[in-house]
């Protein structure tokens, strides 16, 4: 496949992580104009609108009326954590069949502040609900049997995961809207309270308000903007699930989804220059990394061991701005600050601290769901383009 000719123009991150005050749609409508403001277009340029089913009211067509839009695509592809990097993937293809040219992309909420983020009601009609809701499942405790699971499988330690939340603490340190800024050791993290064994408090990432936006444009608009140049050349999704009753806790959706996207961009893991990595829980990230081909499988312990992901110390930069270990986790689908980060990276604005040098290529990794269970992936590669 030749590179995408879909660009990422525009990208903004909300700075609140408590958002009293502000109902959710004037969320949504800041966080739209700063990623106009961003790209240099105006609302009127859009044509394209993406957004998951979180979103108020009757999906995007209540937020293209709030917004004053006028568009002829629209898109709410919802699957949790892995959303966004799917709507990216999602607004390339439509461009590149002429169903738009400029694409907005956004997302918000306010779980911290309303309190609404604890399990979803029960709802009968899922088909698996009667079979597993006896034995009383929690997303937090579908990632803890993963974690169980590669340690025995691979004898990985409680303490190598808690230096994935030691290296998210260094880089949040630096990022004036994180909301955990602490830097924090590795006795930090296995002294706070379990949760779910073997996951601690710290190996669990925040709740907080906020959200982001991002813009794709066609190869015609983004010429004509002076901003740096950051192109789509690889995406991949994949849902992994139960097969045959047979529930593999070892590996994730991102085994498939990752090879999609470096066969579409025509490049190696080794490649990569910065990763952001999804990482609800330190086991989300670590599993990712390793099927990914970031690093070996069963190596993903000693891989993040001793600061291996801290920018200029490790051995590959992740999530350098805290990633949803410290900064930011808006509303369960916290994979769009992936790429907002990733757009940074590439066009050199991130912050000094955790710049990568000459960083001209960028993976952002989303997972959404169960990953004990039914879990989607979504991936994508990003250039930098200038």
């Amino acid at each position: 496949m030749t590179a995408s000719k879909a660009y990422i123009a525009g990208a903004f991150e909300h700075p609140t992580r408590k958002a009293e005050g502000k109902s959710l749609a004037q969320l949504y409508g800041e966080v739209a104009k700063g990623a106009l403001e961003d790209a240099g277009l105006t609302h009127h340029d859009v044509d394209g609108f993406f957004c998951d089913t979180e979103a108020p009211g009757l999906g995007p067509l209540s937020l293209v009326d709030y917004l004053g839009l006028n568009v002829r695509h629209v898109d709410n592809t919802d699957t949790g954590g892995s959303a966004y990097l799917l709507h990216v993937a999602h607004a390339a293809q439509a461009i590149a069949a002429g169903k738009c040219s400029v694409a907005l992309i956004v997302l918000a909420g306010r779980p911290r502040t309303s309190g609404q983020n604890a399990e979803p009601p029960v709802d009968w009609n899922v088909p698996d609900m009667t079979f597993e809701l006896p034995y009383g499942p929690l997303v937090v405790n579908t990632y803890g049997l993963c974690a169980s699971r590669h340690m025995y499988e691979y004898g990985t330690t409680s303490e190598q995961l808690a230096w994935i939340k030691v290296a998210a603490s260094h880089h949040a340190s630096h990022n004036p809207n994180a909301m955990l800024r602490k830097i924090v050791t590795v006795e930090d993290v296995l002294e706070s309270p379990m949760i779910s064994d073997p996951l601690h408090r710290l190996d669990c990432c925040v709740v907080s308000d906020g959200g982001g936006a991002l813009l794709v444009v066609s190869e015609e608009i983004a010429r004509e903007l002076k901003r740096p140049k950051v192109r789509l050349i690889g995406s991949g999704e994949a849902v992994k699930h139960q097969n045959g009753g047979r529930i593999d806790l070892s590996h994730s959706a991102a085994t498939e989804a990752g090879k999609i996207a470096f066969g579409e961009a025509r490049i190696t893991p080794a490649d990569i220059k910065y990763a952001s990595i999804y990482d609800s829980f330190t086991i989300t990230l670590l599993m990712q990394i390793e099927d990914l081909g970031l690093c070996q499988k069963g190596k993903g312990g000693a891989f993040v061991a001793d600061g291996g992901l801290i920018s200029g110390q490790g051995r590959l930069a992740v999530n350098t701005d805290g990633g949803g270990l410290c900064n930011n986790h808006p509303n369960n689908r916290g994979g769009i600050t992936k790429i907002i980060e990733a757009v940074r990276q590439l066009r050199g604005e991130a912050h000094s601290a955790v710049q990568v040098p000459n960083c001209d290529l960028a993976l952002a990794s989303g997972m959404g769901g169960w990953m004990g269970s039914r879990h989607g992936s979504g991936v994508v590669i990003l250039e930098r383009a200038d």
